[in-house]
């Protein structure tokens, strides 16, 4: 692979989500070490909030609640989301190990493509959750007759479809070298010129940018503001302020997680002609991934735990295992007491020895 190829790799997708770094770029020791700090620790705590939050969206929709539309929505959107996090340890370890990938070249290309795909997934289960919101509140009829589990079921196998062959490039290009005594994982897109490698770099990027930012972010955006315009015009005031608050959060949330790394990914693309953007590129796009891994501990706070139906079902049931708790703990106490007060049968026996023992 030429000089260029291995400036531009250290700043694709893949490449941050990992940290592969291909070349010893000359940025500051102490800033890097900073941002590595930055980036571990967003990372843990998207990790642990992840799985937690992640885990009760599962929970709620799959075992809690009644199986409807929306909880299909939210239960893929939720397991996309799980298995996302459950692949940070990856990331971190990396880190930690001073970027040397120790896991093979197959868990290299493996744990690209999973985690690629399930970041396609999330974006789109969330894009096709609030496009259905708007679907069933304004066209309330042909929602009725048309919008069915079985239906909803059908659509998130199509989006998994998608999002697996949309994140197929990971386990073409996907790769590992030793290089400075460590083993790196990195994009080799084993151009056989400086040209087609460019073009594959675009492609990918634009790709990227445009099924995982803009067509999402568009959609998201659309149907906020024309739902928001429709609820408005109603007469329930209790029911727009409510959906006010979830809307604009989903919007700002999926924004400010995902708009930074996109920016970064079309400024990436300029490391073909000019270094210009060479050092600012390498020292914010570890903490702008960070940032998009942040989005999917953020999604099951917004859509399930802001509600006012996952409240009520988590407090009942946290008051279901308390009382359960409690009950077997007075159960328990009570069998103790009984077994340490003695019977009549068990006086007579101890009183006997005694009373021998005196004559």
């Amino acid at each position: 692979m030429g000089d260029s190829s291995e400036d531009y790799a250290n700043y694709t997708f893949e490449d941050y989500l990992e940290y592969g770094d291909l070349d010893d770029l000359k940025v500051d020791h102490s800033q890097k070490e900073t941002i590595h700090i930055i980036s571990v620790l967003v990372y843990i705590i998207a990790f642990v909030l992840g799985l937690i939050g992640n885990g009760t969206v599962i929970w709620v929709t799959a075992f809690k609640s009644k199986k409807t539309v929306n909880s299909v929505w939210l239960l893929n959107l939720a397991m996309a989301d799980f298995v996302f996090v459950l692949f940070l340890p990856f990331f971190i370890d990396y880190i930690l190990r001073d970027f040397h990938w120790g896991f093979g070249k197959a868990m290299c290309k493996i744990n690209s493509f999973v985690s690629v795909m399930n970041m396609y997934a999330s974006v789109l289960f969330l894009t096709v959750l609030s496009i259905d919101r708007y679907i069933s509140i304004v066209h309330l009829n042909w929602s009725q007759r048309c919008r069915t589990v079985e239906r909803a079921w059908v659509i998130c196998g199509c989006i998994w479809v998608i999002a697996a062959a949309l994140s197929c490039p990971a386990l073409i290009f996907r790769d590992t070298m030793r290089l400075h005594d460590k083993m790196v994982c990195f994009n080799n897109f084993h151009g056989q010129d400086g040209h087609t490698t460019v073009m594959r770099h675009i492609i990918i990027v634009a790709i990227r940018t445009t099924v995982g930012f803009l067509l999402p972010f568009t959609a998201i955006c659309v149907t906020g503001i024309l739902l928001t315009v429709k609820v408005n015009q109603s007469q329930e005031i209790v029911r727009v302020s409510s959906f006010s608050r979830t809307v604009t959060a989903v919007i700002l949330a999926f924004f400010l997680c995902w708009a930074p790394f996109h920016a970064f990914s079309l400024m990436e693309l300029t490391i073909h002609s000019s270094f210009y953007l060479h050092n600012i590129l390498k020292t914010g796009f570890p903490l702008v991934t960070s940032l998009g891994f942040f989005n999917s501990c953020v999604n099951p706070l917004l859509y399930m735990l802001l509600g006012k139906k996952v409240r009520h079902i988590l407090k009942r049931a946290c008051l279901d295992l308390t009382k359960s708790s409690l009950r077997e703990f007075s159960q328990s106490i009570s069998a103790t007491e009984v077994e340490s007060v003695p019977g009549p049968h068990q006086h007579s026996v101890s009183e006997e020895p005694v009373a021998s023992s005196t004559l």
